[in-house]
């Protein structure tokens, strides 16, 4: 059976990678690494927390490539998920995670209608601004830009399928994991031949 498509998504600063370091490694899954244009941050490894790229390579890889299942700018740089090895793990059973902003999410949604789209939501838009500055990465400017940006994409949380929020890690790991699980149990998951067995044993 073709895997599911699981979109993690939700304004910069809100927790998506630990959360989804956290669910991985308690439900494993193709995780699909972004390629993104934004400078490499110490700490960062290439191929692991995104492929990093000009944006020379980036706009070369549109044009010319394989291209990707969604990309968008998002202040000032471009990020997007590669198509092929997302369709490879897809089809043969394995179920995929993306982690990405909500422009690229939005283009998977109208893509890939099957995609459960999981938003995840600080506990207030002055936590959000704490965890922004305590990451010291960015300029005021881009710190003011981001929460500019997740003021809008709280006001259309709804359109996804799931709101997570994430004040607390444990919590929002469980809520998340209970969302995996739900989704994997729902009836049209199953085939009539699997049905038959149940019946003939």
């Amino acid at each position: 059976m073709r895997g599911q498509l699981f979109v993690m998504l939700g304004a910069s600063g809100v927790g998506k990678g630990t959360l989804r370091e956290r669910l991985l490694a308690q439900n494993p899954m193709f995780y699909s690494v972004s390629w993104t244009t934004r400078e490499q941050r110490p700490g960062e490894i290439d191929g692991v927390h995104y492929h990093f790229h000009t944006r020379v390579e980036f706009e070369a890889e549109l044009e010319h490539g394989a291209g990707f299942l969604e990309h968008a700018e998002f202040v000032g740089n471009l990020y997007g998920t590669p198509r092929a090895p997302v369709e490879a793990a897809l089809s043969q059973g394995q179920n995929v995670m993306l982690e990405i902003e909500v422009l690229g999410a939005l283009q998977v949604a109208q893509n890939s209608p099957e995609a459960i789209l999981i938003f995840i939501a600080p506990p207030s838009l002055s936590e959000l601004e704490r965890r922004l500055r305590g990451r010291a990465t960015e300029s005021e400017e881009r710190i003011q830009k981001r929460l500019l940006r997740a003021t809008e994409e709280i006001r259309a949380a709804r359109q996804f399928r799931y709101i997570v929020i994430n004040d607390t890690l444990e919590v929002a790991l469980s809520d998340l994991q209970a969302i995996v699980q739900a989704e994997g149990l729902k009836s049209e998951r199953w085939s009539e031949s699997a049905l038959e067995r149940i019946l003939q044993t």
